[in-house]
């Protein structure tokens, strides 16, 4: 039952029977907890490996209630409603194979939207239409236009966003840039990132559509394929219609955003981009297996984007097992992962920042900063201008890898500076009927 229907429809059912309204603590938001009409009301897109997880998690905030789940996949949608049900003891939770069914709903006030890449966009935009707030997983979309055209969606309508890039609520990652932020590593120059890489694998034989997967919806806007099992699980990450691979939302945009925050330009981005990039010429997968993407900044710092084994290679002077982030300085450096962070001088993992220092903000769970801006309707930490600026980077990589030269870019106009062969690579054409 939706919480805006819950005490009005208690409230009758009492009277129907000349019954007194008596009610649990919990129905009325006392002991600590939240009251049902107080609750956020969320719908779930997208609800196999990575949008069953986001489930599990919201189903843990006692200001939350799933009301919705949508799959395009019979058995991940009855697997998600019966979790749902199960946690909150009924049967109330819908499921739709359709996403514009759920967003159709007046009662839902926010979603989760996790779904391939080439989706993300299409239902984002919709959602905006509806009102609904969104959680929405990383990257924004496969092509620079359609993150632009999410955000125009999000500015118009005024609905909340948070980007899936949850290291910005990690302390170890914002302690490195606020370290490079307030000059501690003196004059910063140069941010190395290492991100995740994966080995080809080779053409996968056609199969048959296993019984309850909508396989022609999968596909959606992308271009007609045979359906092989490797297709529809996590792999489409590395497959070219559906994804950027590890340069972009398999893994890339996460550290990307990170340089960004680090650099001071979260509301713009590099001014040149050029490196190198290897593709598997045969296979499912075809998205950079290696690359070395140089950029270079308006205030001077130099961010260079590699894969796992060049930058182990590059970090080699460092004594680094892992290559994470390095944001060298003209006076240290200071290195992070999701699990360590170190320095030289070590001091530095001592700082302690005083008034006059510029603090960024924090959070130390990306969910829970999500309902607080809902509930606020205030920019959490990840707003879709920030959003949109990372991932237009890791768009930037793939466009310098395939033509093997150096580009010129404006983060005023979002063009490239004098190549249109450059800019046309910036938007992708979807397949009828869908269009951006």
């Amino acid at each position: 039952m939706h919480r805006r229907q819950f005490i009005k429809n208690t409230a009758g059912l009492a009277a129907g029977f000349g019954l007194p309204m008596i009610l649990p603590s919990r129905v009325l938001g006392r002991n600590g907890a939240t009251a049902p009409s107080d609750r956020i009301v969320m719908g779930c897109i997208g609800v196999g490996e990575m949008g069953s997880g986001h489930v599990r998690s919201f189903l843990g905030y006692d200001d939350v209630r799933i009301a919705a789940v949508c799959d395009v996949r019979k058995e991940h949608r009855e697997r998600a409603k019966k979790a749902v049900d199960g946690h909150y003891g009924d049967s109330a939770c819908a499921a739709f194979r359709d996403f514009r069914e759920l967003l159709a709903d007046p009662e839902i006030d926010a979603v989760l939207i996790a779904v391939p890449d080439h989706w993300h966009a299409l239902i984002g935009i919709e959602a905006a239409r509806n009102g609904k707030s969104m959680y929405y997983e990383k990257p924004m979309g496969v092509s620079v236009a359609q993150a632009i055209a999410v955000r125009e969606a999000v500015r118009r309508t005024g609905v909340v966003f948070q980007f899936g890039t949850q290291q910005r609520s990690d302390d170890r990652f914002r302690f490195a840039c606020e370290l490079a932020r307030n000059g501690r590593l003196g004059v910063l120059q140069t941010i190395l990132i290492g991100s995740a890489n994966f080995k080809p694998i080779p053409d996968q034989p056609t199969e048959t559509v296993p019984p309850g997967l909508d396989y022609g919806f999968w596909l959606g806007p992308a271009p007609r394929a045979p359906f092989t099992t490797m297709r529809c699980t996590r792999n489409w990450t590395l497959i070219s219609d559906y994804s950027l691979g590890c340069v972009g939302g398999a893994w890339g945009v996460h550290p990307v955003d990170i340089a960004q925050w680090a650099a001071d330009a979260d509301g713009g981005g590099p001014v040149s981009v050029e490196g190198w990039g290897k593709f598997p010429e045969t296979g499912l997968y075809d998205t950079a297996i290696a690359w070395e993407v140089e950029h270079h900044y308006a205030n001077g710092v130099r961010m260079v984007h590699m894969d796992m084994p060049t930058a182990l290679h590059r970090a080699e002077p460092f004594k680094l097992a892992w290559m994470g982030m390095l944001f060298q300085g003209s006076e240290g450096w200071v290195y992070v992962t999701r699990d360590r962070i170190e320095s030289n001088p070590k001091s530095l993992l001592q700082v302690r920042f005083g008034p006059n220092d510029l603090r960024l903000p924090a959070s130390r769970d990306h969910r829970r900063n999500f309902l607080d801006a809902v509930r606020s309707r205030s920019n959490p930490i990840c707003p879709v201008e920030t959003a949109v600026r990372s991932d237009t980077v890791c768009h930037l990589d793939d466009i310098a890898m395939r033509l093997g030269r150096r580009l010129e870019w404006n983060p005023a106009s979002e063009r490239f500076v004098n190549d249109e062969r450059a800019n046309a690579m910036l938007k992708r054409p979807m397949r009828s009927p869908w269009r951006l």
